[in-house]
């Protein structure tokens, strides 16, 4: 299953790490170069709420899962150096490519876009633009990044925005795909459609055994007659729509796998996320506060040590850290940027799983002929309409 890979250990990887400042670009001598069989991803090593103590250990964590993995670490050189070299870093597996900008957690994107063309952000997003890395990982500011990354990579041809993406937890086979979850709180009908068709290619290209996945609409009900006027014109186009369309599903499916693919505007999506993610929260306090009220459930505790384990290890959050920005013509992923070094490095499994099922390409083609079926759906509707009038 998707990022859910079993690891030999998953306790925090400690380093000392001391901020020198260096302003020199490497010369292209001193960099590592990958194999032409390697997967390179570009990183944001100062991104997040605690930069490099989070990103170098969950970086050095990921190289050890998977041997085929060139990274490029963007950030203060001397500082990421140093960080690299206390913890005794695979340098052949490492390039460190110098920035001397930061993009702050609260900076406004039209700002960083501006103001910081030399941050770690935009230039980890530049190499993917370059062709120097097919995906970029960052865990910094999300509204900076997807203003920068749509700025420098574009969007796919037919689709207006890039949405935010991110797979779910679910109690059937596979994850489910969840968008948009924040990025466009106030969609049009036809952009709803286009996410449902980015949402429902990735999907395709991540799991090819899977077949047509099932694509829902997230709703107040499950009747066609409910909902707000955008989402019942977005139901009628998407029956009308290629897509393995199943209807409307509500948020109280959305964990048990009613559907692999849910779609939403940002604003409904994203109430979405964060319900789930408090309810995941208050639950496992509740959990432990309960084992802990007297002797007898303590007792209780240790019997059911071995099932709590699996459900914990089931709803950690940090296995599911990394949102993709689904649209661009490149790949992107968001790393919450309060995550650790296991979230961090879960944000990179999952830019890893995308670049390795050459998904971009696959979304490219898909989306094309979905949207041109689309048109011709349309078209043949349109004509009929004016046959009987």
């Amino acid at each position: 299953m998707l990022r859910i890979a079993k690891r030999s250990s998953e306790t925090d990887c400690e380093a000392e790490q001391t901020h020198r400042g260096s302003r020199h670009r490497p010369s292209s001598a001193s960099q590592h170069k990958p194999e032409n069989n390697m997967i390179t991803l570009a990183v944001d090593a100062m991104g997040g709420d605690s930069g490099l103590p989070v990103t170098v250990p969950g970086a050095l964590a990921f190289l050890k899962q998977q041997q085929d993995v060139h990274l490029i670490m963007v950030g203060d050189e001397s500082a990421v150096r140093q960080a690299l070299s206390a913890a005794n870093a695979p340098m052949e597996r490492i390039t460190v490519l110098h920035a001397s900008e930061v993009v702050g957690m609260d900076e406004a994107p039209q700002l960083a876009l501006k103001n910081k063309k030399d941050s770690s952000m935009r230039i980890a997003i530049n190499q993917v633009k370059e062709g120097n890395a097919q995906a970029a990982v960052s865990a910094g500011n999300t509204g900076a990044l997807m203003a920068t990354a749509r700025f420098v990579l574009k969007t796919i041809p037919g689709i207006d925005r890039p949405a935010i993406a991110k797979f779910l937890p679910s109690d059937s086979e596979h994850l489910t795909l969840a968008l948009d979850l924040g990025a466009n709180v106030d969609c049009s009908p036809e952009q709803l459609v286009q996410f449902a068709i980015i949402g429902n290619e990735l999907f395709q290209a991540l799991y090819p055994q899977k077949g047509s996945p099932r694509v829902g609409l997230l709703n107040v009900g499950t009747e066609d007659i409910k909902g707000t006027d955008t989402v019942k014109q977005t139901f009628k186009l998407l029956k009308s729509s290629k897509l393995n369309f199943i209807g409307n599903i509500e948020s109280n499916g959305v964990l048990y796998g009613e559907a692999d693919v849910i779609v939403a505007d940002g604003f409904v999506g994203n109430i979405m996320l964060k319900t789930i993610e408090g309810a995941v929260k208050f639950m496992s306090g509740a959990i432990r506060q309960e084992f802990q009220r007297n002797l007898f459930n303590k007792m209780a505790a240790v019997a059911a040590l071995p099932a709590l384990k699996g459900l914990k290890s089931k709803l950690d959050p940090r296995k599911f850290n990394g949102a993709i920005l689904l649209g661009l013509r490149g790949i992107v992923i968001k790393s919450h940027g309060g995550t650790d070094d296991v979230g961090f490095s879960y944000a990179l499994e999952e830019a890893y799983h995308e670049a390795k099922s050459a998904s971009l390409s696959k979304i490219e083609q898909g989306v094309a002929a979905q949207l041109a079926a689309l048109e011709a759906i349309k078209g043949q509707e349109e004509a009929a309409s004016d046959t009987a009038e």
